[in-house]
């Protein structure tokens, strides 16, 4: 028996164990990373798109070749958006967890590493979006005419790239509340703060493009018009708060986890 348990333990030391935890890891978090996989092609495919086309055929939102190849990119984006937002809160709604007391600590501390792995592609696509996109279109209308609401640069900022995280934080909020006990018959409030703030700079769209149209034709970031997007970014501030509970839940399950296997192997 000694030797068995012996032989045991090498081979779980070896090369073959750490592949099998390395294709366990993936298999765990295949959606983060089918996620981030998905956001990372959009996003470079977009950009190359930008810079291909942008000064091409989209200065001019008359223009046949602007309706040609901008405003379809303009409507696949709206049905992307829409169809994986709902999609994924239906799913995530109709498959649902019960009865939070059937859920397994090392199953509930399985589900928090997803949710950081769901809030690391977030914070990488929220990254590049600040320093790849958005002074990219401040410089667009510096040189352009704003002749419309409909530029290349808006098309993907404005109706892709940012509203693409609401589209991840819903569907992220509904699976919290519906698949950790901790969240489950109650409502984070830091949560709710992020992906209401998020979700609320869509609007504020609308009303800095009818500024820009009426009485601010340059571009300016201190402008008063474009105010309403750093209140609602300040959203993200919640994100400190919402870590707390997560660290602070995932830190005890990990205690008690660990005491766990601690005592059956003793036994």
């Amino acid at each position: 028996m000694a030797q068995s348990n012996t032989k045991s333990v090498a081979l779980d030391t070896g090369a073959d164990s750490t592949d099998s935890k390395v294709a366990g890891h993936f298999k765990r978090n295949r959606f983060p990373y089918m996620l981030g996989s998905f956001a990372l092609a959009v996003g470079a495919a977009l950009r190359i798109y930008l810079d291909t086309m942008g000064f091409a055929v989209g200065t001019d939102y008359y223009s046949e070749e602007f309706q040609t190849y901008w405003m379809p990119l303009l409507y696949g984006e709206i049905i992307v958006l829409v169809s994986f937002t709902t999609i994924l809160s239906i799913y995530s709604w109709m498959t649902r967890e019960t009865d939070a007391s059937s859920i397994s600590k090392e199953l509930e501390l399985s589900r928090y590493w997803r949710l950081l792995g769901i809030f690391t592609v977030m914070g990488v696509w929220a990254g590049a979006v600040a320093s790849n996109a958005v002074e990219s279109d401040a410089a667009w209308h510096q040189v352009t005419i704003r002749d419309t609401d409909f530029t290349p640069t808006h098309i993907i900022i404005f109706y892709f790239a940012l509203p693409f995280l609401t589209a991840m934080l819903i569907p992220a909020f509904i699976w919290t509340h519906t698949r950790i006990p901790a969240y489950m018959n109650k409502i984070s409030i830091p949560f709710l703060a992020v992906v209401v703030g998020i979700l609320m700079i869509m609007p504020n769209y609308g009303f800095n493009e009818w500024g820009h149209t009426f009485f601010y034709a340059e571009e300016l970031f201190a402008a008063p018009i474009h105010w309403g997007f750093v209140f609602l970014g300040w959203s993200l501030f919640f994100l400190v708060p919402l870590a707390m509970q997560l660290f602070t839940n995932m830190a005890r399950l990990i205690a008690q986890t660990t005491d766990e296997d601690y005592k059956s192997s003793e036994a």
